[in-house]
């Protein structure tokens, strides 16, 4: 039997903006707006990973379920897959990491990676969005990712490479890359087994780990343009334009 769970890897230790989960957008905290959208996909179960008391009890304070991990993990990978191991039941064959900074994703993008994954052969999928401005480019908070081909709403291309700042982009696809990844359960249980790879800790990647490792990452395009939570300043526009939905 086919099955998917989506875990949502959240701490408050984030060096550019801390506690960030616990930020309140429209006077609900950022991490249950995400637990929400995850539900809302219909999927699969959905729950919090977390090494923090308080962000556990937040989510079950709110209704949502959560699981305390360890402090040490070095990605949010690797916290899903002790959470996976812990809670998950043996017919689980695909899991979700959903980043908890994403209070304004569409669960209709959610569903539609988890689609794109049952049809299609690759180790991990994940999803990007049209970039809008220049600036987007240059800022080392958006992370990009390019393809060989244009992407078009039914395309999941390959990925060819993760990056934040690059000098050499006249020729390649980019996209903005949003933080949502879906992993088969072989391959992440073989991507949290590998070593941080050099591009891994160069850029503060993730899944760089998996590029670097020749795991194939397939990317569709997102049905909304979900904005990653990394300053005050993103916490606010993505409040304006959540009340404006």
């Amino acid at each position: 039997m086919n099955n998917t769970v989506i875990i949502i890897p959240s701490r408050l230790g984030a060096k550019r903006f801390p506690n960030k989960p616990l930020a309140k957008i429209n006077n609900v905290p950022m991490i249950i707006h995400v637990l929400n959208r995850a539900k809302e996909s219909k999927v699969g179960e959905a729950f919090v990973a977390t090494p923090d008391e308080k962000i556990f009890n937040t989510v079950n304070k709110n209704g949502g379920k959560a699981i305390l991990t360890k402090h040490d993990h070095v990605s949010g990978s690797d916290r899903v897959y002790e959470a996976y191991l812990k809670e998950s039941k043996n017919d689980v064959d695909l899991i979700i990491n959903l980043q908890g900074d994403m209070p304004n994703i569409k669960p209709e993008s959610i569903l539609k990676l988890e689609k794109f994954m049952r049809s299609n052969k690759c180790d991990i999928g994940t999803l990007a969005s049209i970039i809008k401005t220049k600036d987007e480019i240059s800022d080392s908070n958006v992370v990009k990712v390019c393809t060989d081909q244009i992407l078009k709403d039914d395309d999941f291309l390959d990925a060819k490479d993760f990056f934040r700042t690059k000098k050499d982009i006249n020729h390649d696809k980019i996209y903005h890359h949003c933080g949502c990844y879906i992993f088969t359960r072989d391959a992440l249980s073989r991507y949290v087994k590998l070593p941080r790879s050099k591009l891994e800790q160069e850029r503060n990647l993730e899944q760089m780990r998996a590029m670097e490792n020749n795991m194939l990452v397939k990317v569709g395009l997102s049905n909304s343009r979900p904005l990653s939570v990394d300053t005050l300043e993103d916490l606010k526009q993505v409040e304006m334009e959540m009340k404006q939905a």
